[in-house]
């Protein structure tokens, strides 16, 4: 399950998506249009550009933007950034593995080999989907 974090995150750069290379956006039109609550928000928002996806002006005018095009933004980018792992066991994580305390034996549990393959089909969707896709998306399904 998404947390709310990266769930936001994602609706967030969503918002930024649809207007990349225009205007910088207020934190309040975001936190308003998304319903996002505004000091989570911040949160959020500085996290993503400490990483280097958006761009940030203070003053009048000021507000957020995309520093990298929405094409080149991946859902597997924001889950590790805000949520962690992308596994359902840790067991089977890349970056946060750890073994399952219940566990005989790794080589041969096979919870372990079916939620291995959960976990490479879940990353292939996730790292080919874009936030450009996600407004796509939401703009067919918009109608």
């Amino acid at each position: 399950m998404l947390s709310k974090k990266t769930k936001y995150a994602i609706r967030a750069l969503i918002a930024l998506g649809e207007r990349y290379q225009k205007e910088s956006v207020n934190i309040s039109f975001i936190a308003e249009t998304e319903k996002i609550p505004k000091k989570f928000l911040e949160q959020i928002l500085l996290e993503l550009r400490n990483a280097g996806f958006l761009y940030s002006k203070k003053g009048a005018g000021g507000g957020y933007s995309l520093l990298k095009d929405p094409q080149e933004i991946n859902l597997v980018q924001v889950m590790r950034l805000t949520g962690g792992p992308i596994a359902q066991l840790p067991c089977v994580s890349l970056n946060f593995y750890q073994r399952c305390d219940e566990c005989k034996e790794e080589s041969t549990c096979g919870i372990r080999d079916t939620f291995k393959d959960v976990r490479d089909a879940t990353l292939k969707i996730l790292s080919e989907t874009t936030i450009a896709d996600l407004i796509a998306k939401e703009k067919r399904l918009a109608g």
